[in-house]
């Protein structure tokens, strides 16, 4: 039975040679200590607050009225860089990194659903003790704004939203559809290469996207702790009851759309415009050539129609 002998002796090679080059595939993509990460992306418009066991990392920047401002799904309170630089000069900005994304790492308790993510914005503003303010978003981060209008109309003076997710997820009516287990071999092995492919693939223009936005994401992605929780979010996300929700929004709402969105199709501008039946004014402007990650892709072009927006009074 050498055959056997000479088998097992092959397999068990080929075993311990798979181990050895996933563990150095595990080295070579291991996260990057908070510290690290903070000493390079921090500025001195930096804050951290500890809100509900999170410790959250925001930017406050500018004088006058407040913004609330919250990124997508896999990015950064950086991307609203485009937007602070044109709005600052009148307008209080507050940007924070959602749990799981950027400078402010996983939550301790596990719970990266729509409702969690709602209500630590809800202590977060309270923490900050703003009373009235605008509030926008981008993609998953639209929706969280959308939910907060929805649920706070006497404070919330008007709502601002970037290509917002919410119509996108409805397809997702069972938590964690889509998110197969050989996933969790992100946890370990991320290439740089799954970045890039990322961006290039939401920008309407994906000669837009250079080095430095690769390495800003790919970075924040391989915060230590960051990669199992990016993976818990998509596995808890599931779409809320829209109708109910678009329904309480009673505030005046701008709806901002890129046209070449392979995400969440410009189409969708308008049918979440008609949904949101009871709010005062809705107004709709899209962007030929721009994509779903309209904030970094054309971030200062749209920031001159909210200026004008925000100015005018709405």
């Amino acid at each position: 039975m050498k055959w056997l002998r000479y088998t097992a002796w092959g397999l068990g090679g080929l075993l311990a040679l798979g181990t050895v080059a996933f563990l150095a595939a595990a080295w070579a993509y291991r996260d990057i200590p908070a510290e690290v990460l903070e000493a390079k992306y921090t500025t001195p418009a930096s804050r951290f607050l500890n809100v509900d066991g999170v410790r959250i990392h925001y930017r406050d920047e500018g004088r006058g009225p407040p913004l609330v401002l919250i990124h997508a799904n896999f990015g950064s309170l950086l991307s609203w860089d485009g937007w602070v630089d044109s709005l600052k000069d009148e307008h209080r900005i507050l940007r924070f990194d959602m749990t799981g994304h950027g400078l402010t790492g996983p939550d301790p308790s596990g719970d990266y659903s729509l409702e969690r993510t709602v209500e630590l914005t809800e202590r977060f503003v309270d923490a900050l003790g703003l009373t009235r303010f605008v509030i926008g978003g981008t993609s998953l981060g639209g929706t969280v704004a959308m939910h907060y209008a929805a649920a706070h109309p006497e404070r919330v003076e008007r709502l601002i939203l970037l290509s917002p997710g919410a119509l996108e997820g409805r397809s997702m009516q069972r938590a964690g559809r889509g998110v197969p287990r050989i996933a969790n071999i992100l946890e370990y092995i991320t290439p740089r290469s799954l970045a890039r492919f990322m961006l290039t693939s939401r920008f309407g223009d994906p000669g837009k996207v250079d080095d430095k936005l690769i390495d800003q994401w790919y970075e924040m992605w391989l915060r230590e702790g960051q990669r199992p929780a990016i993976l818990a979010r998509l596995r808890t996300y599931s779409s809320a009851d829209l109708a109910r929700v678009t329904a309480a929004v009673r505030v005046p709402t701008l709806i901002l759309w890129g046209e070449k969105n392979p995400q969440a199709p410009v189409a969708q501008a308008e049918e979440l415009r008609r949904m949101l039946v009871n709010a005062p004014e809705v107004r709709v402007i899209t962007y030929p050539g721009v994509g779903h990650m309209a904030a970094d892709e054309a971030g200062p072009v749209i920031a001159r129609d909210v200026r004008t927006y925000l100015d005018s009074g709405g």
